[in-house]
């Protein structure tokens, strides 16, 4: 996912026109838009574990211990264990990591694994600041999220109201997977309603 994708994906008008948009596209807007969410899931979880660790070197210089890479290191397995329930992190399950590596880049220039390396040459004020910015690449992918997410509840309630009302049906969104006819005696029915 590029940052263009998600740019097109939140114009107004990208389901300008949904009601009559044949059933194929709808899916193909849906399959993009969970693509894009997957990759702002993804990338999330990269800040929110980055901004753990800088958090946890705060945490351990307000209790006095010194800056110490090693004692950092050690503590990470117990840091990076509390947000994993049953095998998965957090409440959603393990992503994979998508195949664009342009997906971090913002993060990178935050933070790569260079500067996360050497947090504890890090100042308390540019640690801080460090926090700071993660804190901030978190609440805008967090927004951008939101907004895939208000895009697929749109396809979601489309696709809903098709099948609700006939418009759909299961046989035509068997046949629009498979490219078989789910009885082959059978025609599936239109997909445009």
């Amino acid at each position: 996912m590029d940052l263009a994708t998600f740019e097109r994906i939140s114009e107004p008008d990208y389901l300008e026109g949904l009601t009559f948009r044949p059933l194929g596209d709808l899916r193909s807007l849906r399959a993009e838009c969970q693509s894009v969410e997957d990759a702002l899931s993804f990338l999330r979880r990269l800040v929110q574990g980055h901004l753990d660790i800088v958090r946890f070197e705060q945490e351990r210089r307000a209790a006095g211990q010194p800056a110490d890479l090693a004692a950092l290191v050690a503590g990470l397995p117990r840091l990076l264990s509390e947000h994993v329930i049953g095998g998965r992190t957090g409440h959603h399950p393990g992503l994979p990591a998508p195949a664009d590596p342009s997906l971090t880049d913002e993060l990178d220039a935050i933070c790569d694994a260079t500067r996360l390396s050497h947090l504890a040459d890090l100042d308390e004020v540019a640690l801080a600041a460090l926090a700071a910015d993660l804190k901030r690449l978190e609440a805008t992918v967090s927004a951008r999220r939101q907004v895939v997410f208000e895009r697929l509840d749109a396809l979601a309630a489309e696709l809903t109201r098709r099948y609700r009302t006939g418009a759909a049906s299961v046989d035509a969104l068997l046949v629009g997977e498979t490219g078989t006819p789910a009885d082959p005696t059978e025609s599936a029915t239109a997909e445009d309603g």
